[in-house]
């Protein structure tokens, strides 16, 4: 069964959450005005009506409540500046109860019901007297959420190793699951320096192409197999996925006779090896363990 959707995302690069367009329809950029969780909500399409599977959504949906006007997008921009000098205050107070605390963003709900300040710290922080203070402020509901590295790097921005933009800060919308197996598959090294961004976790561009390493390292013979190749038979030395080739030795009677890189499609397995054991080295293992932390 079809049902139609709008996606809504609420910040720059954020996650986009599925509404029902409510019998209306809506073009990518229109400000919308819809109830979450937090309360009232300022959004913008980033996905037009469409229709999806209902295996796709978690029923039921909420729906969009109306075009954002004038005065939605004045109060907008007005919590925006509210938000900046809230995060000011909560500063200060942060260091009069003596807490390490470091702000990361603060933002009110369209309502101005709720006031949510985004920090980091080191382990756990008891905040309770904080918020008390806090609420005589500000008279309002207040919400503080601890968040991780990553998306610390997310609301910091910068450049990766690639020298463009951070992907999670400027399109990237939710972070996947990434593993050092990725790293693997790729043939890259397993030195957490060369496979880490600012954030100090895994690359999330290692899930970007992994689909297509595991595809092909499935059909490839692993090195140390047995093959026909055009210039005779030869044992597998090295695998080069992107460009799906395969470096072959080349021997006869135990002798070595050259070596060359041949392409998938032009040689025979005549014996497949065992792929290479997937063991890391514990000392390793403990440096990489750091890359998958939260």
């Amino acid at each position: 069964m079809k049902v139609e959707i709008v996606g809504v995302r609420f910040k720059k690069a954020g996650k986009i959450y599925y509404f029902s367009p409510n019998g209306s329809t809506y073009n990518s950029g229109d400000k919308i005005i819809v109830e979450t969780a937090r309360g009232l909500e300022l959004g913008s399409i980033a996905i037009a009506n469409r229709e999806i599977d209902e295996s796709e959504i978690i029923a039921p949906l909420k729906p969009i409540l109306r075009p954002a006007g004038e005065d939605d997008i004045k109060n907008y921009e007005e919590n925006k500046l509210m938000a900046k000098e809230a995060g000011q205050v909560f500063e200060k107070k942060s260091i009069e109860h003596n807490l390490e605390m470091v702000l990361m963003g603060t933002e009110y709900t369209l309502d101005r019901n709720k006031l949510i300040f985004y920090f980091t710290a080191e382990g756990r922080i008891d905040f309770r007297e904080l918020v008390k203070d806090l609420a005589a402020i500000f008279r309002t509901r207040i919400e503080l959420r601890q968040i991780g590295v990553r998306d610390e790097a997310k609301n910091l921005g910068g450049l990766g190793c690639c020298g463009r933009p951070l992907c999670c800060s400027t399109w990237l919308g939710d972070f996947q699951s990434v593993s050092i197996k990725m790293a693997k598959d790729q043939n890259l090294s397993l030195n957490p320096t060369k496979i880490s961004g600012i954030c100090g976790r895994l690359f999330c561009c290692l899930k970007y192409e992994h689909e297509v390493y595991e595809e092909m390292l499935s059909v490839m013979p692993a090195p140390g197999s047995r093959v026909k190749t055009p210039d005779g038979e030869g044992k597998v030395l090295d695998v080069f996925v992107l460009t799906e080739e395969l470096k072959v030795q080349i021997d006869k009677n135990g002798d070595i006779i050259e070596i060359k890189r041949y392409k998938l499609k032009d040689i025979t397995v005549l014996k497949y090896a065992r792929k290479a054991n997937d063991k890391i080295d514990r000392e390793l293992e403990k440096e990489l363990k750091v890359l998958l932390e939260d």
